[in-house]
């Protein structure tokens, strides 16, 4: 097959670049001539260079690289394959059962619930899977995951909707260690009673992305806020239910709160933007708002006390410039200014007066020169 020539091709480019580097190299008592000689762990080393369509390919070449990489391969991305995804997955899942993390996006739908089964049946040492875009999946994929990869903390599903929200329940129920996880479009799996599930069960959930989840309420958004204190990044954009509500329950739940999505949710208006400002202040003297990453772990002194880092309030037409700026000014982290762009106003065209304090200060620094050049 052409892509195996194209495979074999790339470990021969890559065993003779290491033949260059070293001048050459011993295996044991003989001299090592070919890449079939390579060592476990020079090899592994090297599969770690090449891009996945190609270590699948050396899986096959013979027994022992197909032992050594089945049993070393912790990262696996098959979003290159445009046709035949689902039975490559049906092969390859019984073979590579120490995955950590696979990714499966799908620019046209082609998985079907039995390659996820296969990989539930199979993988149960993964941890973060990416299944966007499966729009041919239906529950029976989030029930195997459940039952077989219950240690998942990173979890995408976007765009798979044929999901029920009992599903995504029971799912919640069982993989209590999720910290990742985006249902962007799942229209059906994503309501208030899932979002409940999540909050009770996930409590060390960090990111969720529910943009275009149309049927959430501020019930689904507060049971959150109540649940879920560690929330770092909530994207809310679409949800046209939710209200002012919604986000006073975040600013006094949340207090790691860095990125908030809003866009298009109409409804809210300058009590949830006074709500954010007024938090930011009381969090000053009780530190609640202190700084941790994304990642977990603590930031350096630079980014302490931010907060706020990125707020998304395009087309929240009920907003007025002093209540914007209010959390403008109450968060630094929060910019305007073009090469920054981290408060997002677009669609707003009353907003154009709200400015972040470096923008000001340019705009002064600019002013400032002018008096000079005309003296």
């Amino acid at each position: 097959m052409a892509g195996e020539r194209s495979g074999t091709q790339n470990l021969d480019t890559y065993f003779q670049k290491l033949m260059v580097v070293s001048g050459r190299s011993k295996m044991g008592g003989g001299v090592m001539v070919g890449w079939k000689d390579l060592p476990m762990e020079l090899l592994l080393r090297i599969a770690s260079f090449v891009d996945d369509r190609t270590v699948i390919v050396a899986s096959g070449v013979c027994t022992g690289w197909r032992d050594a990489i089945c049993s070393g391969l912790t990262h696996l991305s098959l979003s290159w394959c445009k046709e035949n995804m689902n039975n490559l997955v049906l092969s390859l899942a019984p073979k590579f059962t120490k995955l950590q993390s696979l990714t499966l996006r799908q620019n046209k739908a082609q998985l079907l619930d039995n390659a996820v089964e296969a990989i539930a049946n199979n993988c149960h040492e993964l941890r973060d899977l990416d299944l966007s875009k499966g729009h041919r999946l239906t529950d029976s994929s989030l029930y195997a995951l459940a039952h077989g990869c219950p240690h998942l903390t990173k979890l995408n599903i976007s765009g798979c909707s044929a999901f029920s929200d009992s599903a995504l329940a029971y799912l919640a129920s069982v993989c209590t260690k999720l910290k990742c996880l985006n249902l962007c479009g799942c229209v059906r799996a994503a309501s208030d009673r899932a979002l409940q599930a999540i909050a009770y069960s996930c409590i060390q959930l960090q990111l969720l992305n529910l943009g275009w989840c149309e049927n959430i309420t501020d019930k689904g958004v507060i049971s959150l806020a109540l649940g879920c204190p560690d929330l770092r990044a909530l994207d809310l954009c679409g949800c046209v239910l939710i209200t002012d509500e919604s986000v006073i329950a975040l600013a006094n739940g949340c207090c790691h709160l860095r990125s908030l999505g809003l866009y298009y949710c109409q409804n809210i208006t300058d009590r949830a933007m006074y709500s954010l400002a007024s938090r930011r202040v009381k969090g000053k003297s009780n530190t609640l708002w202190d700084s941790v990453s994304l990642n977990g772990s603590s930031s350096s002194s630079s980014h302490d006390d931010q907060g706020l880092m990125n707020l998304n309030i395009s087309q929240c037409t009920a907003l007025t410039p002093p209540a914007v700026q209010a959390v403008c000014d109450s968060f630094p982290a929060l910019h305007t200014c073009p090469d920054r762009h981290s408060l997002i106003i677009s669609g707003c065209l009353n907003l154009t007066s709200v400015h972040c304090a470096c923008a000001v200060q340019a705009h002064r620094m600019g002013r400032i020169a002018l008096s000079h050049h005309a003296y």
